[in-house]
């Protein structure tokens, strides 16, 4: 059976077809993006001006050589290449596993095209099972979650299991100095609903639910030589 990492370097090259020498690009995170980066670099494309969705990816980028500018500087972008942690046929996607969702969407949305790159094991009936990152800010995060809480329960989900997100034993801080909450919906009945809601509550900075931002999800099937593509219109 082929591995996780050949999986993710067989969409990551298909993902190079999208990208064309003179483009503003947008480069995701994640394991599966970092892959993509350092294919992207062996094109040495010498017009191609980059915009990393968090400083990892910018560390990356520049160890390989890629020329990257400010999004203020870029925007609009023509396209972002980045993964994601869940998505649906209707290309809506659950991302922030690596806790750079806030850029990660900033980037997208400021992005002609979004193409998404991941196995096939991500394409999913039904968003949820992955639990979906809530950022909200440091200052008064507890209070936040209780509201969070609060909020959800008025959309039927009551009781969803919550988690503050740690790590190293200590809670994990984002690029922009914020906490994540991680909800475990298990299955979410309506995601633009759902994403209102979450949005709505003060304090939340961002959430995980891309609605209608991606354009192109491009899945790599068991074996690494299938690629699948699906497609939506924007």
């Amino acid at each position: 059976m082929t591995d996780q990492n050949a999986l993710k370097r067989a969409v990551a090259a298909k993902a190079l077809d999208y990208v064309t020498d003179g483009m503003k690009l947008g480069l995701g995170s994640g394991s599966t993006a970092e892959i993509f980066v350092e294919l992207l670099a062996a094109r040495a494309l010498a017009n191609l001006i980059c915009v990393p969705t968090s400083e990892k990816t910018a560390a990356l980028a520049r160890k390989v050589g890629l020329t990257l500018a400010e999004l203020d500087d870029a925007a609009p972008l023509d396209l972002t290449i980045d993964g994601a942690d869940e998505a649906d046929r209707d290309l809506n996607l659950i991302k922030g596993g690596g806790g750079m969702l806030l850029r990660e969407k900033i980037v997208a949305a400021a992005s002609r095209k979004m193409v998404v790159i991941a196995d096939a094991s991500k394409l999913v009936a039904r968003l949820g099972k992955f639990p979906l990152p809530v950022e909200v800010v440091a200052f008064g995060h507890k209070s936040i979650a209780a509201r969070l809480a609060a909020a959800l329960a008025a959309l039927g989900y009551v009781n969803v299991p919550t988690t503050l997100r740690q790590r190293d034993g200590a809670t994990f801080k984002t690029d922009g100095g914020n906490v994540i909450y991680d909800i475990a919906f298990g299955a979410i009945q309506n995601a633009p609903q759902l994403a209102a809601g979450i949005s709505a509550v003060p304090g939340v900075v961002e959430h995980g639910l891309f609605i209608g931002i991606a354009t192109t999800l491009l899945l790599a099937g068991p074996d690494g030589t299938q690629i699948i593509e699906l497609e939506r219109e924007r």
